[in-house]
């Protein structure tokens, strides 16, 4: 895309977690923000529709901007001036990778401008962001990821989902913050909580891509979700519900979203949803998408 002086940007929501894979295991969701980022002769001016309207900032705070910024460093890009326009779909503080998403997006227009495909340096740029790669990863790479560190580099592997993998997320009104919830979790766990959740997580990649029968099972968890739930209880209440239901449901990364993987993609009647609206998505296979603004 060199010469390109406009791109536009399509990045999918993710949720993280997956039960007890922390901070390890993505998942890319059908749920799209859209940007386009257009090269004017100088100055910013970014435009925000849709979700979050009300509480992001529209200067050189923005995060996708500052992501953007990093990452054309990192490149060599100089631009004079950037108009950004966003059209947000994915709900803001609900734990499902919006943050992750704008850091991608701003991430994948640098590397459009620059007529460069993305790298392990760009999944790099994007994880420092959020010091952990799996929602990133997820909005990066779509399917479902495995993220891990080596010192101070983050890495991440796509995995394949099988096709009866079909999301519905549950989402409240209320908002969190991944920072206050972080602050839940305590310094050590027990060693039978350990050995739990490494089981899980394995178990939770197995039946993601290939039995999604034992999806009720590999999405249990005792490493965090116990933790956090004073900070939502009326997800926790809801978790368990669904599970009781025979449905597998997580904590959707730091909550308060509710990520819900029903056989057949439609949820049991009899379970209380009050409090949450149900979105049925699919898995988004392919990742950020980015393309010359026309």
């Amino acid at each position: 895309m060199a010469g390109v002086t406009g791109v536009r940007v399509r990045v999918p929501a993710s949720t993280a977690n997956l039960g007890s894979g922390f901070d390890t295991l993505g998942l890319a969701l059908g749920l799209h923000d859209e940007l386009d980022f257009e090269v004017v002769p100088d100055g910013l001016v970014v435009e925000v529709g849709g979700e979050g309207v009300a509480g992001v900032p529209t200067d050189e705070r923005h995060l996708v901007v500052r992501a953007f910024r990093a990452a054309g460093a990192h490149l060599g890009l100089e631009v004079p001036g950037l108009r950004l326009r966003c059209r947000n779909a994915i709900p803001h503080a609900r734990g499902l990778g919006s943050s992750a998403a704008a850091v991608v997006a701003g991430v994948a227009a640098a590397y459009g401008l620059a007529g460069r495909e993305l790298d392990t340096s760009a999944l790099q740029l994007a994880a420092e962001f959020e010091g952990h790669a799996d929602n990133a990863a997820a909005s990066m790479f779509g399917g479902v990821v495995i993220a891990w560190t080596e010192g101070d580099r983050y890495l991440a592997v796509r995995v394949d989902p099988h096709p009866g993998v079909s999301p519905v997320v549950l989402v409240p009104a209320e908002e969190s913050s991944t920072h206050t919830t972080r602050g839940l979790l305590p310094r050590e766990v027990p060693h039978g909580d350990a050995a739990f959740a490494a089981a899980r997580s394995a178990l939770a990649v197995h039946a993601l891509s290939t039995d999604p029968s034992l999806l009720v099972n590999a999405l249990d968890d005792r490493l965090h979700e116990p933790y956090r739930e004073p900070a939502w209880p009326a997800t926790s209440r809801l978790v368990r519900a669904l599970r009781a239901a025979g449905v597998a449901a997580a904590v959707s990364g730091a909550g308060p979203s509710v990520l819900a993987l029903p056989v057949g993609g439609e949820l049991p009647a009899g379970v209380d949803l009050e409090g949450f609206e149900a979105h049925r998505v699919p898995v988004d296979l392919g990742g950020v998408c980015v393309a010359p603004l026309g």
